[in-house]
């Protein structure tokens, strides 16, 4: 199983999650504050990191950018600020997924489980020309949609937001990402436009657009294809 660092002040909350982790079999380093995380981040080598954003020495959104300036390792913040600014800054920092206090630990379970997931694919990893789950098949190659077996037509646009959430499923994608990929310009991300677009593409490659399967929508943040 991983080896996953926890940084977070609050023992209570450090209890809880290590306890479970444990019960699982996961690996658990833990650190009280900022300058400990960074410190067993290069000397333990985590598979995954659990990161409060309050904490006593440091922000977790300046964590964050110092990690991802030697690393990619999956960060999961793990967090009692409920704004959405908050939300944006860590993910657009480098973080992978926000998990709200107070939790289920079921659902970090789920999250931890993404992240493995995405581990095993960027060990060795070869771009996949053709991805397939359930009803849906994506040819990046040939630049085809199938859903049950029939093609369906996705203008440019679509086809390559769908190639953008499919490349980072499992993680949260951002607005102001997804206008500077797709359209290659835009700090805060035109999400009015995006969200028609989306709507669009729901349609197309949902079963159930109301019900989605595949796209699922972070409120007021972004956007996660779904990889369970």
């Amino acid at each position: 199983m991983s080896k996953i660092l926890i940084i977070e002040d609050d023992n209570k909350i450090t209890n809880f999650m290590s306890m479970a982790l444990k019960s699982k079999e996961y690996a658990i380093i833990s650190a009280r504050n900022g300058n400990d995380g960074i410190l067993y981040f290069c000397t333990e080598k985590p598979d995954i990191i659990l990161l409060d954003l309050g904490l006593p020495d440091m922000d977790g959104v300046d964590i964050i950018k110092q990690i991802r300036d030697v690393s990619d390792i999956p960060i999961i913040i793990v967090s009692a600020r409920e704004q959405d600014n908050d939300k944006i800054a860590a993910l657009d920092s480098g973080a992978n997924d926000y998990v709200t206090k107070p939790f289920s630990m079921g659902e970090l379970l789920a999250r931890i489980r993404v992240m493995e997931r995405l581990i095993e694919r960027e060990t060795g990893y070869v771009p996949e020309s053709v991805y397939e789950s359930e009803h849906l098949i994506v040819d990046r190659e040939k630049h085809r949609v199938y859903v049950d077996g029939n093609e369906v037509h996705l203008t440019p646009i679509e086809f390559k937001l769908l190639l953008l959430l499919i490349a980072n499923r499992g993680k949260v994608i951002t607005h102001s990402k997804i206008s500077k990929e797709v359209w290659g310009y835009g700090e805060t991300g035109d999400s009015k436009s995006i969200r028609v677009f989306m709507a669009s593409l729901r349609r197309k490659i949902e079963k159930d657009s109301s019900n989605p399967r595949f796209i699922l929508t972070e409120i007021g943040v972004g956007y996660r294809f779904a990889d369970e």
